[in-house]
């Protein structure tokens, strides 16, 4: 796809270009659409803008993805803008092409705006195949502000550099919007996301690679929780998570005979027992579920996956 200047605005970290998106769309009283489970910050945004979370719970059953079906029924007179992540934190999950073109159809139909979320864009496994949400149609294009930035793929969390892509008039609004906030994303920073962007691109595949690897590990390790601990997950197809139930562990004995009631307990016994933080689906707006990630070497992954597996044992 090719944009103009016009329709592009840097940022400081792809969470800045949301705020962005969300001020100059939506005010006090509006509703966004949010399917859950969601990373933590999109209904905290929402809400710093006056605005509502509208909150579509998706199941495992149906790989974490939202239907046109569940968008259609979501939207109200008030609804101003979706907001998609794909592939998704915290679950990992990945939308089917076909799926996301059927939620594209609705926006079309209904003329909502469509936040589309593509950070992990290049962290995708086998059987995954990515779309952006803007490249179905024209129309759809002219509904859609794509976000990303350099902090995954190219691991430049800290340096924030984050970016939207999408209509001038939108752009327009969000850099009015931003030259109140900030006078610009640091310089250093923007010159070194021009290097990765810009350079060879063989250590992005390399990471992706790694990635698969240990994901590969972790779902080898993980399967036989299934019928051990009656834990269930739907195995990640991008991202770095795990996003697991582990419901079936509440109110019965763990390791140091502490019982826990949901996710949040489990995850601070988890953490004070064995040292290993796992981030509860309470903050996702899953609740009874946990977030795993694989983002650390492989020593340390197999060290806590025993150590998570000695606290269920007990």
């Amino acid at each position: 796809m090719e944009f103009t200047p016009a329709q592009v605005l840097i940022s400081n970290g792809a969470k800045h270009s949301i705020h962005n998106v969300i001020a100059a769309l939506c005010g006090p009283g509006d509703e966004v659409i949010i399917p859950a489970p969601y990373w933590v910050s999109y209904s905290a945004l929402v809400e710093l803008a006056g605005a509502i979370p509208v909150i579509v719970p998706t199941t495992e059953a149906s790989g974490f993805c939202m239907t046109a079906d569940q968008f259609r029924k979501a939207i109200t007179p008030r609804t101003r803008l979706l907001m998609l992540n794909n592939p998704s934190n915290p679950t990992g999950a990945t939308y089917p092409v076909e799926q996301l073109q059927s939620l594209a159809q609705v926006s079309i139909e209904k003329q909502i705006p469509v936040l589309s979320d593509e950070i992990y864009e290049k962290l995708l496994y086998k059987g995954s195949e990515f779309r952006c949400f803007a490249s179905f149609s024209p129309e759809v294009a002219a509904r859609t502000i794509i976000v990303s930035g350099v902090s995954k793929a190219y691991a430049m969390t800290g340096w924030r550099i984050g970016w939207t892509i999408g209509p001038v008039d939108v752009i327009r609004a969000m850099d009015n919007l931003q030259s109140q906030e900030t006078s610009n994303p640091c310089s250093v920073s923007q010159h070194a996301a021009v290097e990765g962007l810009m350079g060879p691109q063989e250590s992005v595949e390399a990471m992706r690679l790694e990635f698969e690897k240990r994901r590969s590990y972790v779902m080898d390790r993980m399967r036989p929780w299934r019928n051990r601990f009656q834990i269930t997950f739907i195995e990640p197809g991008g991202a770095f998570y795990v996003f697991f139930n582990i419901a079936a562990a509440f109110g019965r004995p763990l390791a140091g005979g502490c019982v826990v009631q949901n996710a949040t307990e489990f995850c601070t016994a988890l953490l004070e027992q064995t040292h290993v933080a796992l981030v509860t689906g309470d903050a996702f707006g899953a609740p009874g579920y946990v977030r795993l990630s694989f983002a650390t070497d492989m020593e340390t992954i197999r060290d806590g996956l025993d150590r998570i597996e000695s606290f269920l044992s007990a």
